[in-house]
C-alpha cells in the first residue's frame, strides 16, 4: 500500500469556540470524549486523553484537544467502566474536587481515587449542578473492568439540560432499541444527540451493544433530536469495519432518511460546533 492508498483520517484540531452562559457548544476530542459547554459549565464526557488504553491498539488519531487548552472543567460524566470510556490516567489530571457523575455501582471506584464530589445515579435519576440538570438514562451495553466485576456497575447515557431548556444527549456506548424513543418522550426537545456509529462489525457479535451507522440515524429520529453528532469511530480500532466506513454509511443513511444535511454534525477529531439558539 502506498501513501496515496492510506485513508485520510478526520483530524482537524482547532481552538475551542468562545462561549457564554447561554451558549451550547461541543468539541470532539475523539472516541466518546467531548468537551460540552452548556449553561455556563464545561463538562467532559468519558474523558480519554491517553495515547493507549489497556487491551487496545494505540489510537489512530491523536487527541483533538490539548489538555492545556481546556478551560476549567466543571464536571465529568461517565457512561460505563470499560477502559476506552473510563481512563484512570486522564482522571488523575483533574482536581479532586471536580464533580464526577457516574452510573450506579461505580462511585466507589472514583472515590478511591480521592474525588470528593461523586454522584452515582440509576436510570431515570437526576442531579443538578449550577442550574444544569444531569439525567442518567438507559442504554443497552454491559460493564467490566476486572475478571470479577462483570455487570457489577450500570451503564447508560446522559441528558444535560441547561437552565434555559437547551438539551444535549450523550449516548455513551449502546446498541439500538426502544430506549431511544422512551428517552425522547421523557426529554422532549433534544437539541443535539451525540451518538456512537463505530465498532459494529461483525454484527452477530456486536449488534446488541454497538449501533451501526444506520441504527444511529434511526436513534436520532426516535429521540426527536434536532441534530446528531457521530462519535465512537476514527480513534481506536475496536472491530472489523474499515476505519472510514462509519462516516460514509452515516452520511448515506442521513440522506436516505431525508434529513437536513446541516443537522448532521460529522465533526473531525478536534472539531467544534456551536448551537445556534435561534436554530
Amino acid at each position: 500500500m502506498g501513501l496515496a492508498d492510506i485513508p485520510r483520517l478526520p483530524f482537524e484540531p482547532a481552538p475551542l469556540p468562545r462561549v457564554d452562559a447561554r451558549t451550547v457548544a461541543v468539541s470532539w476530542a475523539g472516541h466518546a470524549s467531548w468537551v460540552v459547554r452548556i449553561g455556563g459549565l464545561t463538562v467532559l464526557t468519558d474523558p480519554v486523553w491517553s495515547r493507549r488504553i489497556l487491551g487496545t491498539p494505540t489510537r489512530i488519531t491523536p487527541v483533538g484537544i490539548a489538555w492545556s487548552a481546556l478551560p476549567r472543567v466543571d464536571a465529568v460524566v461517565i457512561s460505563h467502566n470499560h477502559y476506552d470510556h473510563l481512563d484512570a490516567p486522564t482522571l488523575r489530571r483533574l482536581p479532586r474536587d471536580t464533580p464526577v457523575f457516574v452510573p450506579a455501582g461505580l462511585a466507589g471506584w472514583v472515590r478511591r481515587r480521592r474525588f470528593a464530589q461523586v454522584t452515582e445515579l440509576d436510570w431515570w435519576e437526576a442531579a443538578e449542578l449550577s442550574g444544569v440538570r444531569f439525567d442518567f438514562v438507559p442504554a443497552h451495553h454491559w460493564s467490566k473492568r476486572t475478571l470479577t466485576d462483570t455487570c457489577r456497575s450500570l451503564w447508560g447515557g446522559w441528558v444535560l439540560t441547561a437552565p434555559d431548556g437547551q438539551r444535549v444527549y450523550f449516548a455513551g456506548d449502546t446498541g439500538y432499541g426502544h430506549w431511544f424513543a422512551r428517552i425522547g418522550e421523557r426529554y422532549p426537545g433534544i437539541d443535539l444527540a451525540l451518538l456512537p456509529i463505530g465498532a459494529y462489525d461483525p454484527r452477530w457479535w456486536l449488534s446488541d451493544v454497538h449501533c451501526d451507522p444506520e441504527e444511529a440515524v434511526r436513534a436520532a429520529q426516535d429521540l426527536g433530536a434536532r441534530r446528531m453528532a457521530p462519535m465512537h469511530w476514527a480513534t481506536f480500532v475496536l472491530s472489523a469495519e474499515p476505519v472510514l466506513e462509519p462516516l460514509t454509511r452515516v452520511r448515506t443513511a442521513w440522506e436516505k432518511a431525508g434529513l437536513d444535511r446541516e443537522d448532521l454534525w460529522d465533526l473531525p477529531v478536534g472539531g467544534s460546533r456551536v448551537l445556534d439558539i435561534a436554530g
